[in-house]
C-alpha cells in the first residue's frame, strides 16, 4: 500500500458549540473516483472545530495503518488547513493537543498535503460525520473495482 496515493476527504459536525458530535471521513485510492473505505463515528460532546481535529486524527490514524507514503487530505474547515499548514497559530489550549497529534501523524506520512476545499465539494465526508452523529460508527470497505 505505500506506493499507492490516498485522497482523504474529513469532516467533523458538532450540533450545538459544543454539543453532541461525529466525524467522518471517504478514502480514495490513486484515481480518485471509488472510495476504499468510509468511516464515521459519534464522538461524544465537543465544539466543531473539536470534531474537525478528531475526523483529521481517525482519518489520519488509518493511513497510518496502511503505511500509506502520499497522502492528500481535503477539508472544508479553513482553520483546521490553515492551522495544519502553518498560516495559523493555535491559540485555543482545547486544540493544541488535538493539532500536536494530528502533526505528529502527519509526519509519518513522507509526502503529506493538506488542503481546503468548500463544503459543496465535501458532502460525502459531511453526511458521514453527521451519520455518526446519528448513528454511531460504521467503518467498511467499500465495493468496487479491485485496489490496485
Amino acid at each position: 500500500m505505500s506506493q499507492k496515493r490516498l485522497t482523504i476527504y474529513t469532516d467533523g459536525c458538532s450540533k450545538g458549540n459544543p454539543g453532541p458530535a461525529g466525524i467522518g471521513f471517504i478514502v480514495y485510492q490513486n484515481d480518485g473516483f471509488h472510495p476504499i473505505f468510509v468511516f464515521s463515528d459519534e464522538i461524544g460532546t465537543v465544539t466543531n472545530n473539536q470534531a474537525e481535529y478528531k475526523a483529521l486524527i481517525a482519518s489520519l490514524e488509518y493511513a497510518a495503518n496502511l503505511h500509506a507514503a502520499d497522502v492528500e487530505i481535503r477539508s472544508d474547515s479553513e482553520l483546521i488547513v490553515n492551522q495544519m499548514n502553518g498560516i495559523f497559530r493555535v491559540k485555543n489550549a482545547e486544540l493544541k493537543p488535538l493539532y500536536l497529534k494530528a502533526k505528529k501523524l502527519s509526519g509519518q506520512i513522507n509526502n503529506f498535503h493538506i488542503r481546503y476545499i468548500p463544503r459543496e465539494q465535501n458532502r460525502g465526508a459531511d453526511a458521514l460525520a453527521n451519520r455518526g452523529l446519528t448513528e454511531g460508527k460504521l467503518g467498511r470497505q467499500r465495493q468496487g473495482p479491485p485496489a490496485e
